[in-house]
């Protein structure tokens, strides 16, 4: 898989200590909800996840979701990918003490043991990658679960039809500002993902986990830009 930094600006700052080091002030910046998606993904893997559950995370740099989830369940131990050697570097602080139950893999979904998990997640990550790759590392994540184990994903979807696409873009874009992002910085941000990201509407991004494998494919939270999903293995 290539590394999608070179090509993408939005994922640069993924490798500059500096910009790492402030990472957690963003997300809650510009998704709605950020810490309730983190709890209702914990409720929804443990629905079906075992109490000693292994988990595999792809995109697990800065540690966030990981810490949540391990808070939630006590029992359950983590193997979490990204391709960010500062951003997991990230992680391994967030985690502190209980970083012992998450084994961090630089890398991608190819590089994560083959299973199989008991549950998976992929938070705000697959909207960095085009389709084609999309529909890729779906099927990979769906190659590594065992037959019924949930997966929760989460990311940028919203109409993709030209006439009201820039007008969901501002809304995110005023979201963040609405959170003390800078205005001028804001706008900066809402055009680069304009520019950047080859997302897709909710409809295109269901099709793609129900191609990849997937099943009882159910939309369980909608804010803004951002949608996210349960399905089954």
């Amino acid at each position: 898989m290539p590394d999608q930094a070179d090509t993408n600006p939005l994922l640069k700052p993924f490798a500059d200590p500096e910009a790492v080091a402030r990472y957690a002030e963003g997300p809650p910046r510009f998704v709605p909800g950020f810490a309730d998606l983190h709890r209702m993904t914990a409720i929804l893997l443990a629905e079906r996840a075992p109490p000693a559950a292994r988990v595999l995370v792809v995109g697990a740099g800065g540690g966030l979701e990981l810490r949540a989830l391990a808070t939630a369940q006590p029992g359950w131990t983590f193997v979490g990918v990204d391709p960010a050697a500062e951003m997991l570097k990230l992680a391994r602080t967030t985690l502190g003490p209980i970083a012992g139950r998450a084994e961090l893999i630089e890398g991608y979904v190819d590089d994560a043991p083959d299973g199989p998990f008991d549950a998976a997640t992929c938070l705000l990550t697959l909207h960095f990658l085009d389709a084609a790759e999309r529909r890729r590392t779906a099927a990979e994540i769906h190659r590594r679960l065992r037959p019924g184990a949930p997966f929760v994903v989460a990311h940028s979807s919203f109409p993709q039809n030209p006439e009201v696409r820039s007008q969901w873009l501002a809304r995110y874009a005023a979201f963040g500002v609405s959170h003390g992002v800078e205005p001028a910085q804001a706008e900066i941000i809402r055009a680069t993902v304009d520019a950047s990201l080859a997302l897709l509407s909710p409809e295109e991004d269901e099709a793609v986990l129900r191609e990849a494998g997937f099943r009882e494919v159910t939309p369980f939270y909608a804010a803004f830009t951002w949608r996210g999903w349960v399905a089954y293995a």
